[in-house]
C-alpha cells in the first residue's frame, strides 16, 4: 500500500512542477494576470483526473484567471504528455487553493487578539 502512496506522491509532485513551469513559461495569454503558483496536485489512483490547486498574487481577477487556466487545460495536458512518461495523462481540474488566504486570516485574528490582550494588561 505504501509503495502505491509513494508513487502517487511522486506523480503528484512531478505534475505540480511541470504544470507550474508550463503556466509560468509557456502560457501566452495577455489576460492571465499576476503571479500564479501551483501549490498542490492531487491525482486519482487511476490517473484519469488531477486536481490542480493554485494561488494567485497581484491578480486582477481570480475568477478570470481560473477560467483561463480551465480553458488552457487541454494545452497544458498535451504538453505534460510530451514531458512526463505516464500511461495516462490525467484530465486537469483547476481549483483555487484557499489555504493560504485562510492562514493569513488566522494570522490577522491572532495578531488582533494579542494586541487586545496586551492592551488589557
Amino acid at each position: 500500500m505504501s509503495t502505491t502512496k509513494n508513487r502517487m506522491n511522486k506523480v503528484d509532485e512531478e505534475l505540480r512542477k511541470e504544470i507550474s513551469s508550463i503556466i509560468s513559461t509557456e502560457l501566452k495569454n495577455p489576460h492571465l494576470t499576476g503571479l500564479i503558483s501551483v501549490t498542490k496536485v492531487k491525482t486519482t489512483p487511476d490517473l484519469r483526473f488531477a486536481k490542480v490547486y493554485v494561488t494567485m498574487i497581484n491578480e486582477k481577477s481570480k475568477k478570470e484567471n481560473l477560467s483561463i487556466l480551465k480553458q488552457s487545460s487541454g494545452y497544458i495536458r498535451s504538453t505534460i504528455a510530451k514531458k512526463v512518461n505516464l500511461r495516462y495523462t490525467p484530465e486537469l481540474v483547476f481549483e483555487f487553493d484557499e489555504s493560504i488566504e485562510y492562514g493569513s486570516r488566522i494570522d490577522e485574528i491572532l495578531k488582533n487578539i494579542t494586541k487586545d490582550f496586551k492592551k488589557g494588561e
